[in-house]
């Protein structure tokens, strides 16, 4: 059976998330439609890559990831289909499959252009030209329903990708937040992501972490070292999260409330004793 995510910063107070189903199941009422996240910041692109990229993995082959965070619709900005080896993406090309982008794109090549970035050889993308798939009339505000809705449910009936529109070798980057190491050999991230707990979720990734006894430093908070689950830690702790990235957390309770922390807060992190 098909498989449909949708991503989206609608939230859940509204009815466009129900649009957008509404349209899929009355194409397709045998695929199986799968609320990935509606709590994106509005507008908040790298936020959207961020969380795509840690969770589309876990889906099945053939997967179809609709992703809608696009403030630039009724704009020039395309709509795009992209092709992995695994699964499918259909979002605005504005840079909010970046992170994907990049995980199958060869380090170090040269890109077309500043805000652009050639697709790795296992990569096709489509840009959605051929309204024939597209609901009418085709609202300037609401493209998630109107065309990345309908799109994916053909998809997911079988209708070849490239029936869609033309291919495409670009697509839009935006800078992938990555932690950097500076001076005196501190490592500085930022906060990506807060969940549902209040967890800061940040970018640094558990191989980013130098060796030795860590400090870590956010929003004027110090935590000494790693815990290794929420249960053993003291109240503030620094942890290693399901997704690989580390992440500061309150027991039982909301390091966000706690520190009023936010999305884009600096963290960094020094160690002593590195051998």
């Amino acid at each position: 059976m098909a498989v449909i995510t949708l991503t989206t910063d609608f939230g859940l107070d509204d009815a466009y998330v129900a649009a957008m189903k509404g349209v899929i199941l009355s194409i397709n009422p045998q695929v199986t439609i799968v609320d990935l996240y509606h709590s994106i910041e509005p507008q908040n692109i790298t936020q959207a890559a961020f969380i795509l990229s840690t969770t589309y993995r876990y889906f099945p082959q053939g997967a179809i990831h609709v992703v809608v965070v696009d403030p630039g619709v009724g704009t020039e900005r395309r709509a795009v289909l992209l092709i992995t080896p695994s699964v499918f993406f259909l979002a605005p090309d504005n840079g909010v499959l970046s992170y994907v982008v990049e995980e199958f794109t060869p380090p170090g090549e040269e890109q077309p252009a500043a805000g652009e970035r050639w697709l790795g050889p296992e990569l096709r993308a489509i840009a959605l030209s051929n309204p024939h798939f597209w609901r009418h009339p085709v609202s300037d505000t609401f493209h998630g329903r109107d065309i990345f809705a309908p799109v994916a449910a053909h998809l997911s009936l079988g209708t070849p990708a490239t029936d869609f529109g033309d291919l495409i070798p670009t697509l839009v980057a935006i800078p992938t937040a990555r932690a950097e190491r500076r001076e005196a050999g501190v490592l500085v991230g930022h906060v990506l992501h807060i969940d549902h707990f209040g967890n800061l979720i940040t970018n640094i990734k558990r191989e980013d972490l130098p060796r030795g006894k860590l400090f870590v430093e956010v929003a004027g908070h110090i935590v000494e070292d790693l815990s290794p689950t929420y249960a053993e830690a003291e109240e503030l702790m620094a942890i290693i999260g399901s997704s690989g990235y580390l992440e500061v957390s309150v027991k039982n309770g909301s390091a966000a409330r706690l520190l009023r922390a936010k999305i884009g807060d600096e963290v960094s992190i020094t160690s002593l004793g590195a051998g």
